[in-house]
């Protein structure tokens, strides 16, 4: 992590020392590490930590420090940013549709060897870019099941009926040929990977060889506010039992890609209540700043605590709508939020659980946009949780 990150004890400490106008992402090293060892320890196969989720150097560090060396990336920025932070581990361009001569670049410049495609034309693009006799090519299949938040095959992946031909068309170019699907996103049933697992049986077993490389995607979820999800031990358990059924390679390794699960226990949210409106609060962050994930279908709030005077305030709550600071009049959270009833402008809320899916998509409308991250280095501290 940068040696110029502000260091605090505490969220207490911090608002008992100054009063920060603007939103303070908290970072808390030791949730980091905890929730990238369990992981690590419980999938069944190699753990690809998906960049998007958090992109934050200070985050990718902690989870590199417990053992995360291989990264789901997106896009060749994503491939710089974790090649400077660790040039040895291993980068992985796990999307179909790339910038002109980024495929290219990744592989002469940061040792890129793994790509994905979706479609003939596709593989056809690629290989112009890079050379295949050192590379690993993912075919991604279409597969949705009912649990999954977000159908994440809408947009991306090959009908299973034309994935025999798609691996074949890989192989023959001279590279290795793999196969990947995404079920979706926070998806709420472990069933769903024995189901998209059983899927993928049928185009395995039409090949005349056998792969050594699946990625089951990501998925992997965490409970909110009433949004509670099963303990990732049974997703873990679904992928083991439904793999050991497939006709791989006898050097087969599992690949998954999770984003919120490592990203989303070590960071809160820390902001300001700028006005109250009777039952109406108002926010120095928004829908069009960390909050911008819960306009997708799932939870519509993160767990919560708050604060006045640098110690947590409690008492007899009262349910409150959260509103952002811009002029737009969608800046308004999705889910009510329960809080003490006599909370006022100048208290602060703390928004746990909320390191997924925020930081990397904020934005500057309206001129309202926050840098400022920080570490919380007390073991004995944790965000707000359900």
């Amino acid at each position: 992590m940068s040696e110029s990150r502000e260091q605090f004890t505490d969220v207490g400490d911090l608002l008992r020392s100054q009063r920060p106008a603007e939103p303070v992402y908290c970072v808390f090293p030791h949730i980091y590490r905890q929730t990238a060892r369990d992981f690590l320890g419980g999938f069944p196969g190699r753990v690809l930590y998906a960049v998007k989720a958090n992109s934050d150097p200070g985050v990718l560090r902690l989870l590199m420090a417990e053992g995360v060396h291989h990264f789901d990336c997106a896009s060749l920025p994503e491939i710089e940013l974790v090649d400077r932070i660790d040039p040895a581990s291993t980068k992985y361009f796990m999307i179909p549709t790339r910038l002109r001569g980024a495929a290219e670049w990744a592989q002469k410049n940061h040792g890129v060897r793994h790509f994905l495609v979706d479609h003939l034309s596709g593989l056809t693009q690629l290989l112009k870019e890079i050379d295949p006799s050192r590379s690993i090519i993912f075919a991604r299949m279409a597969v949705h099941h009912e649990s999954a938040m977000e159908d994440l095959s809408r947009r991306f992946g090959a009908p299973p009926d034309e994935m025999p031909l798609l691996l074949q068309s890989i192989r023959d170019s001279g590279a290795e040929a793999a196969l990947a699907f995404n079920v979706g996103s926070s998806v709420i049933d472990p069933e769903a990977y024995r189901y998209s697992i059983s899927v993928t049986r049928s185009a395995l077993e039409q090949l005349s060889f056998r792969i050594r490389l699946l990625d089951v995607g990501g998925g992997y979820p965490k409970s909110y506010p009433d949004f509670i999800v099963p303990e990732l031990e049974k997703y873990f358990r679904a992928v083991k039992e439904s793999v050991a059924t497939l006709p791989l390679a006898d050097n087969a390794e599992v690949l998954g890609e999770p984003g919120r699960a490592l990203a989303a226990p070590g960071m809160s949210a820390l902001v300001e209540v700028l006005l109250r409106k009777d039952d109406r609060l108002y926010i120095n962050d928004g829908m069009y700043g960390v909050f911008w994930v819960l306009r997708i279908d799932g939870h519509d709030r993160y767990p919560v605590r708050a604060y006045r005077n640098g110690s947590l305030l409690e008492g007899d709550e009262t349910s409150f709508e959260i509103n952002g600071p811009t002029c737009d009049s969608t800046d308004t959270l999705p889910g009510r939020v329960p809080l003490p009833a006599d909370i006022c402008a100048g208290d602060y809320l703390e928004f746990g659980n909320i390191g997924a899916y925020s930081i990397s998509g904020r934005t500057d409308f309206n001129g309202y946009y926050s840098d400022r991250i920080v570490t919380i280095t007390s073991a004995a501290e944790r965000p707000p949780s359900v």
